[in-house]
């Protein structure tokens, strides 16, 4: 018989090894197996929940993305100007916690699967839309007509440090990566002017 109330348990903890597996391998070449064994329940239980190995990795993201968006909702949540809002976007995009070395390697893994998988497509489309917006929402204020490129470019930024640093062989830095994302604000602002 069934534990009542594991299942939510159990999905969190094959969620996070999801994760830490394919941190450790760096990419998307792990098993089921591997995933549950991790996680500490059993390869048919993992099917059971989610299917498949890609159902169980957009739920990983699925869950990676929830976070990122608490994170970015409650810096926006301190935030008293559109200099700030920027900012805490910025700041959120690189939190200790989002810029973890399985996260990004969880990362670089979703990009490349979302050319292959319309789920993951859909999902990161989703990501691009609210990280976009919410530039926006920021950036209107203080540029005007030139807060779409602004956007575009610090939406690209903080994508690309992500891949820049899942292949590179040094542990992640994010304290530096938000200062260059915050270096390019300054100069876009400085540029307006």
């Amino acid at each position: 018989m069934p534990k009542v109330g594991m299942e939510p348990l159990r999905r969190s903890s094959l969620v996070a090894a999801t994760i830490e597996e394919i941190g450790r391998a760096g990419s998307l070449d792990v098993t089921v197996s591997q995933i549950a064994r991790r996680a500490g329940v059993s390869s048919a239980l993992a099917h059971h929940y989610f299917g498949s190995k890609d159902q169980i990795f957009l739920a990983a993201m699925r869950h990676i993305l929830r976070l990122y968006a608490d994170q970015v909702r409650d810096a926006l949540a301190t935030a008293s100007s559109p200099l700030q809002r920027v900012e805490a976007i910025i700041t959120a995009s690189f939190a200790a916690d989002n810029f973890a070395p399985a996260t990004i390697t969880a990362w670089l893994n979703f990009y490349v699967q979302a050319r292959n998988s319309r789920d993951a497509a859909r999902l990161l489309a989703i990501y691009q839309r609210r990280l976009g917006s919410n530039l926006l929402a920021g950036l209107r204020p203080l540029l005007g007509a030139d807060a779409p490129r602004v956007a575009d470019g610090l939406a690209a930024l903080i994508d690309g440090l992500y891949i820049r640093q899942a292949l590179s062989p040094m542990p992640p830095e994010p304290q530096e990566a938000c200062a260059l994302a915050l270096s390019y604000l300054t100069a876009s602002l400085k540029d307006a002017e």
